[in-house]
């Protein structure tokens, strides 16, 4: 999430209270899922694996890409000092594998969105160019194994338990790089959910880039989604679509296996099998506070999250200057209630075909249908720079 968009922090009065039935728990995932009112703003997160110019399959080094980083360095990375936001207000954050992240601001337009980016993008680039690192071009690591780097109980947690059903966890902790997208809930919430979840697989199979994953061809059109995918799916798959997606956001989040219990000390560990809804019922020793089922929210990965705005999750990082592309089309077919309405229609007949998006990508019949519709349509009604529409018009070849 943007960092402007954050839940309340965790030392505020209201998520230190106690929640001692389902339905406070029920009542407070619906109350900060998801902000209704006109759609205003657009802000987006642009991740990236980074790699030494000279040895792109080099391991990566904590303490270079800290001295590289400086006063932006946060503090999972070892940091004194709070970071310093970058030059056009975006802060950085570092993933578990060293992979590095800009978050912007929400912007009212995507335009200034673009330009802030930008800039920052810019001066990213050339802070760890000047220490002999770049940022990758792809949605995995196309050289190295996972790795991790950055040490917290969360991460620490989560790892041990992504590891009991096999090596994908730590692949999407240490190896995936994506593009997320932040979008205002708006009016027609039920409309805007069913839009910008069915425009998932299309999307996803226009904009795929990361096909080769530790030196190997997996083959795959997307190996970063394919690994979100093979994980729990209670976790990573879609929370799927109905006339009430807070109750579909509940039930979920309810459902959903805790990955990790925050306590006095460094272990994090959940215990085993244990969901939200277990924690409810007094599963744990713990009381289970208005903090808790706030961070068990940001423990939940699925396509599309809800943050209060919506949080697209399904792209790959793109290379270099391409990330407004998909943000552009996004921001256009949302833009206001008939395009989005016509977006959802053509959408529908593949809204179901994750699988073969992150498999296949425009190689399935179907969902290349879908894509050149849908891309069609975003160039049909947008205003876009000549070259965010060749990037798109490339991207229906």
């Amino acid at each position: 999430m943007t960092k402007s968009m954050r839940l309340l922090a965790d030392g505020d009065a209201e998520t230190a209270a106690v929640l001692r039935s389902r339905s406070e728990v029920e009542a407070r995932i619906r109350a900060i899922c998801f902000k209704t009112g006109p759609p205003a703003l657009i802000g987006a997160e642009l991740e990236w694996t980074v790699h030494s110019i000279a040895a792109p399959a080099a391991p990566l080094a904590v303490e270079t890409l800290r001295q590289a980083l400086g006063r932006h360095t946060p503090a999972t990375l070892g940091s004194p000092h709070p970071p310093l936001p970058l030059p056009a207000g975006g802060t950085i954050s570092v993933e578990p594998g060293g992979q590095v992240e800009i978050s912007s601001a929400p912007f009212p337009t995507l335009g200034a969105l673009h330009a802030a980016v930008s800039a920052d993008l810019t001066y990213l680039s050339d802070l760890l160019g000047a220490a002999g690192m770049a940022l990758g071009s792809h949605g995995v690591d196309p050289h190295r194994a996972p790795r991790r780097l950055v040490r917290t109980p969360r991460y620490d947690a989560m790892e041990q338990a992504f590891d009991e059903r096999g090596g994908d966890g730590r692949v999407m902790m240490c190896s995936t790089a994506g593009l997320q997208v932040c979008l205002d809930a708006g009016d027609d919430l039920p409309v805007r959910w069913a839009a910008v979840s069915a425009l998932g697989p299309p999307l996803l199979a226009a904009f795929a880039n990361s096909r080769f994953h530790a030196g190997r061809d997996t083959g795959l059109a997307s190996a970063r989604m394919a690994a979100w995918w093979a994980m729990d799916p209670r976790l990573t798959h879609p929370v799927g679509v109905s006339a009430d997606p807070a109750a579909d956001w509940v039930r979920y989040a309810l459902a959903a296996p805790l990955t990790c219990v925050r306590r006095n000390g460094g272990c994090w560990d959940a215990p085993p099998g244990a969901t939200l809804d277990d924690w409810v019922r007094g599963a744990l020793p713990l009381p289970l506070t208005v903090a808790d089922v706030d961070y068990h929210l940001s423990t939940l990965f699925p396509p599309v999250r809800p943050r209060g705005y919506l949080e697209v999750r399904y792209l790959d990082a793109q290379a270099g200057d391409d990330w407004i592309a998909p943000v552009a089309v996004l921001d256009t077919l949302l833009a206001d209630p008939a395009t989005t309405s016509a977006a959802l229609d053509l959408a529908r007949p593949t809204a179901e075909r994750w699988e073969p998006a992150w498999r296949l990508g425009l190689a399935d019949p179907a969902l290349r249908r879908t894509a050149h519709a849908v891309l069609e349509l975003a160039l049909r009604r947008g205003s876009f720079a000549g070259d965010v529409a060749e990037t798109i018009e490339r991207r229906m070849r």
